[in-house]
């Protein structure tokens, strides 16, 4: 019988899946703030928009809206970000 055996050579990584799930607002933040130090962003409102593009890439919705149309909330100010 074939058998796989795990290894550094098995991918753990699987291509083109979409999810579906909805995210807050608040829980973007939260995330944001966790990486906060990773971050090349000069300001706390840049990681947001870096959590909000990875929200882009694996097809979450925030908040019920696009992860696109949050940040064009967010850069006409409608959307307020906390400072940290």
């Amino acid at each position: 019988s074939a058998r796989v055996s795990s290894g550094p050579w098995l991918s753990l990584s699987f291509k083109n899946v979409k999810h579906n799930g909805n995210i807050s607002m608040k829980d973007v933040c939260e995330i944001a703030r966790a990486l906060r130090s990773k971050s090349m962003a000069k300001e706390f409102v840049g990681t947001v928009k870096e959590v909000l593009g990875t929200c882009v890439s694996v097809g979450c919705t925030v908040d019920g809206k696009t992860p696109q149309d949050m940040q064009a909330a967010i850069d006409a100010g409608s959307v307020t970000v906390p400072e940290k």
